[in-house]
């Protein structure tokens, strides 16, 4: 396979990637033509929200070609669709090499430890000599086996660890447990092999409901999925939601009243600097206050009146 590479403003860049995905292009990628350059200009935004800017100054396009297709029929279609007249020089043809590309997937995403007890642990990986068996383990470790998505993440940020870690240390066996925006599913996952009792999850999307349906039967756990709507009333001893701060503030009332008397809720997705506004937010509840913070982001508990 070969790689078309165009240059463009910031203003064509998404215009541009349609017109060649409409041309027969297996894929394209934006990056920054000025990148690792004095004239490199980062794009930031909050974690699940859109940046303001969609690209940069300069934009290198990078189109991946299938086999049998012209670049130059690609070309004239960009030139034909309004979005430049490449010429000769201004473009850039190179080949792919041939690769194993599922083992190279594979080998970015490795075992994941949290803590002292608990494994993240991909499919490929699960007898790897370098995970400790969970029946071997004095620590009483749990391997949760899930593999990386197109949805869903792969329990590597921090607000997943510091929620996992919260559970490992204070789930003692028994508990009912809410988890509310569950994704993969891997807070409720990590809670029932923790020993939590009645597990239920829930999320918005049908794909993390199914999403998380099926990990818990790779995992052979017990548990049950669902979207808001058919969540029944109900409160439970542990709560724990791992959005970001502005759902979570909206959250508050219904979140909090989800917390039986004496119970735990637990609450993660915000950066350090939106705690105490979310703390605010569940004040007329209960009083939330930082447990544990890690690269800019921190859990959330707190114990709702007995």
């Amino acid at each position: 396979m070969r790689e078309l590479v165009l240059i463009c403003p910031e203003a064509q860049a998404e215009a541009l990637s349609d017109i060649l995905l409409e041309a027969g292009v297996l894929s394209v990628s934006v990056e920054d033509a000025d990148g690792d350059t004095e004239a490199e200009r980062p794009l930031f935004g909050e974690p699940g929200l859109e940046p303001e800017v969609q690209a940069w100054h300069r934009n290198r396009v990078v189109a991946l070609l299938p086999d049998g297709l012209d670049p130059a029929l690609v070309l004239e279609q960009v030139r034909d669709a309004g979005q430049g007249d490449y010429q000769e020089g201004e473009w850039l043809l190179r080949d792919v090499p041939d690769a194993d590309w599922v083992r190279l997937t594979q080998a970015q995403f490795q075992p994941i430890q949290v803590g002292e007890r608990i494994w993240i642990v991909p499919s490929w990986h699960r007898d790897s000599p370098d995970v400790p068996r969970a029946a071997e383990s004095a620590s009483g470790a749990i391997h949760i086996e899930l593999d990386p998505g197109l949805a869903f993440g792969t329990g590597s940020h921090p607000t997943t660890h510091l929620c996992l870690e919260w559970l490992a240390a204070h789930i003692h066996g028994g508990e009912t447990l809410l988890d509310y925006g569950c994704g993969s599913g891997i807070l409720a996952i990590a809670a029932r092999m923790l020993g939590t009792a009645c597990t239920q999850a829930v999320d918005i999307d049908e794909q993390a409901v199914q999403s998380t349906r099926y990990n818990a039967e790779v995992n052979r756990v017990d548990l049950e999925a669902m979207l808001p709507d058919a969540l029944p009333d109900g409160q439970h001893q542990v709560v724990v939601a791992n959005i970001l701060s502005n759902p979570l503030k909206m959250l508050a009332p219904m979140l909090s009243n989800r917390v039986l008397p004496g119970g735990h809720l637990v609450l993660s997705g915000v950066l350090e600097r939106q705690a105490e506004e979310v703390a605010q937010a569940y004040a007329p509840w209960m009083a939330m206050r930082v447990w544990q913070a890690r690269e800019g982001w921190v859990c959330l508990h707190g114990k709702r009146a007995a």
